[in-house]
């Protein structure tokens, strides 16, 4: 039996030497309190293993009131919805509810997001976390002040975390090898925002491949497009129209299927067709891929298992009477084959 005192807003006080007013206003995320007595605070909560009020009565093994949230980035996206699937299915076997909301690719509103899941009690969180380069991450390094569970769908460097993720360079080295077996030797890969871990493992997955053939990897083989619909078609019409055609390559490997959409677009514009002049394959077989207007040839991402795991891993540590060390997991992907690739001649 655990005759541990509680730790109270009291004691983290009088350790911290600060009035209880201003540990509340800490815990609430007030902007009244200056950040290095924010930082002081929130450190001695980590040290007595404290844990708000709001969120220890919710965390009680009981079946009422349990919940869970999800933060996505982007509602609208198949991805997302699938992995909401998978973590809304191993929840509700669990006894709790999934409250579930989206970034929309925006760092303040997953911040706010991120606050506000802690603040109404829910009892962990999920998070497809904004890597955009310029993004703090002061919101991730308070929820481990204060012993908040989550688990990320990335990687965020600085960062110590549960996450689960795809195995990237795995996926593009299948995507490449794929092509070099059919002939293709002028190859590029369309990479997403460099800020993103995902976009790092996918260009060294590209680079790994090269150096498993008898082919050279050359550095303007990446050309960075980013992963906005508009942003990537814009760059694709630019990067096509500064190369001679004898320069055009004969495959690109996108990444992800909604950049691909964006790349086949542009070469509709390009009078390019695929995969006649231009191979295309993309990464997570969104469901819509196979109605793309050639249907996509994709890594496809097991997206509901992603779902799943994150939720198991996130209540196992809710329920967990200790702190739990970190999970990484790698999931893998499968290459699917459709009409966007062609063998080469």
């Amino acid at each position: 039996m655990n005759n541990r005192k509680k730790v109270t807003i009291d004691d983290i006080a009088r350790k911290a030497g600060v009035s209880k007013g201003t540990v509340s206003a800490v815990i609430n995320l007030k902007h009244s309190v200056s950040p290095k007595t924010k930082d002081h605070v929130l450190n001695v909560m980590k040290k007595l293993n404290f844990t708000p009020k709001g969120i220890s009565r919710v965390m009680k093994n009981n079946s009422k009131g349990k919940s869970i949230g999800l933060i996505i980035k982007d509602i609208n996206y198949s991805f997302y919805t699938a992995i909401a699937s998978g973590v809304k299915d191993y929840a509700n076997k669990k006894g709790y509810s999934l409250v579930i909301s989206s970034s929309m690719n925006d760092h303040e509103s997953e911040k706010k997001l991120s606050h506000l899941f802690l603040s109404k009690g829910i009892q962990g969180i999920i998070i497809a976390p904004i890597v955009d380069g310029s993004a703090e991450i002061e919101h991730l390094f308070k929820l481990k002040m204060v012993n908040y569970p989550f688990v990320l769908l990335e990687d965020v460097k600085g960062i110590q975390a549960n996450v689960v993720t795809i195995n990237n360079m795995s996926a593009i080295n299948k995507a490449v090898d794929y092509l070099i077996k059919s002939g293709h030797r002028k190859i590029v890969h369309f990479a997403g925002p460099m800020s993103s871990t995902h976009s790092i493992e996918r260009i060294e997955g590209f680079k790994l491949a090269f150096s498993e053939h008898a082919l050279r990897y050359k550095n303007e083989m990446i050309v960075e497009i980013g992963s906005d619909h508009k942003i990537s078609f814009e760059r694709t019409i630019k990067y096509f129209k500064s190369l001679d055609r004898s320069e055009y390559p004969t495959a690109i490997v996108c990444f992800n299927d909604l950049q691909a959409l964006a790349v086949m677009l542009a070469m509709r514009e390009l009078n390019l067709k695929v995969p006649d002049d231009v191979s295309i394959i993309g990464n997570d077989d969104i469901y819509y891929a196979q109605i793309y207007p050639v249907p996509l040839t994709t890594l496809r991402a097991p997206q509901f298992d992603i779902g799943e795991k994150a939720a198991e891993i996130l209540i196992n540590n809710i329920e967990s009477e200790k702190e739990l060390p970190n999970c990484h997991v790698d999931l893998g992907s499968e290459l699917i084959i459709r009409e966007s690739t062609k063998i080469q001649n």
